[in-house]
C-alpha cells in the first residue's frame, strides 16, 4: 500500500471565462479576484458563489489564471470541484459563467447548484 496521496484532477479555466473576468477586474480596484466557492443550499444542495474580493491567496488556495484575470478557489471547495471547467458563456439566453462539473450527478435549470 502506498502513502503517497492521489494527485488531484485539476480545475481549469478557458480562454472565454480569463477574458471576461479581465473584463470586470480591470474596472475593479487594483489587487482585486475573483473567488469561486461552493457552498450550502440551492434547490440541488450545493451551490457555487462568485465573490470579487481584495485578497492575497492564501496557503490552501488554489490559484487559477494570471495577473489581470485571477481566481481562487479554496481547498474545501476544490474537494467539491475536482476536474471541473470555469466557463463564460454568451448564447441566446444570455451571457454568465458557467462551471463544467464532473462531480455533479443533478444541477437545477439556472445552471448554479448542483448535487454530488
Amino acid at each position: 500500500m502506498s502513502d503517497i496521496a492521489p494527485v488531484a484532477e485539476k480545475v481549469t479555466v478557458t480562454d472565454n471565462a480569463l477574458t471576461r473576468i479581465e473584463a470586470i477586474l480591470t474596472k475593479q480596484k487594483p489587487g482585486t479576484v475573483l473567488r469561486v466557492a461552493v457552498s450550502g443550499g440551492g434547490c440541488s444542495g450545493f451551490q457555487y458563489e462568485y465573490n470579487l474580493v481584495q485578497e492575497t491567496p492564501t496557503d490552501d488556495d488554489l490559484v487559477l489564471g494570471h495577473d489581470k484575470a485571477t481566481v481562487l478557489i479554496d481547498s474545501l471547495s476544490l474537494e467539491f470541484m475536482q476536474g471541473s471547467e470555469i466557463d463564460f458563456v454568451n448564447d441566446l439566453i444570455g451571457q454568465s459563467f458557467q462551471i463544467n462539473n464532473p462531480n455533479a450527478v443533478a444541477s437545477c435549470g439556472c445552471g448554479t447548484s448542483f448535487s454530488v
